[in-house]
């Protein structure tokens, strides 16, 4: 957040700016990033990281908090997702037919937070609708399994969400779990931030 972009860093640790502005004016706080199949960089911006000092930098917002995509030959920066109180985490389904953005809603209000999914046709999410709410707390961090599965970070831990929004189960933990991913030799290990 503080530095209000995405970057790369090198294998020399040389840093490569993705993006930091839209339309000429600072991005708010970029948040949670995936990258498509077509090496198109997908990435939400709340305004987290300008809101206070907390996270990172007051500042005023220039810009909406919305969900960008990096074309991944020309660079040029796209809003794909503008229909959103304050979009965090994201993810695509297996075949990337699907996306699915958490909304945690804007700091000092009572904005609705949940989960929405978008079908993709034709690159762009379409049809943006309610997938899930997380109870307690909210979505945060969200990734999808290989069986198209959401996990979703939550006040009490991790919650597992089938693909048609039904809640399969929960794995516990003693605090707030802010995100998650799966990695490991058979990429089904899961692990997280608490």
């Amino acid at each position: 957040h503080g530095t209000r972009r995405v970057t790369r860093t090198e294998h020399d640790g040389t840093i490569t700016v993705i993006a930091d502005a839209f339309d000429g004016r600072p991005l708010n706080s970029p948040n949670d990033v995936i990258v498509a199949h077509d090496g198109g960089i997908w990435f939400t911006d709340p305004h987290y990281g300008i809101m206070t000092n907390y996270e990172g930098f007051a500042a005023e917002q220039e810009n909406a908090c919305v969900v960008y995509r990096v074309d991944p030959a020309t660079g040029a920066l796209d809003v794909m997702v503008g229909d959103m109180n304050c979009p965090n985490g994201l993810a695509f389904s297996p075949d990337e037919g699907r996306l699915y953005v958490a909304d945690t809603g804007r700091m000092f209000t009572q904005d609705a937070q949940e989960i929405r999914v978008y079908d993709m046709a034709d690159g762009r999410p379409v049809n943006g609708r309610h997938f899930h709410t997380i109870r307690p707390g909210c979505a945060d961090g969200i990734r999808v399994d290989s069986d198209g599965n959401l996990w979703s970070s939550a006040a009490d831990g991790v919650h597992c969400i089938a693909p048609d929004g039904r809640l399969l189960g929960k794995i516990l933990v003693p605090e707030l779990v802010s995100n998650l991913c799966f990695g490991g030799r058979a990429k089904h290990e899961l692990y997280i931030t608490a």
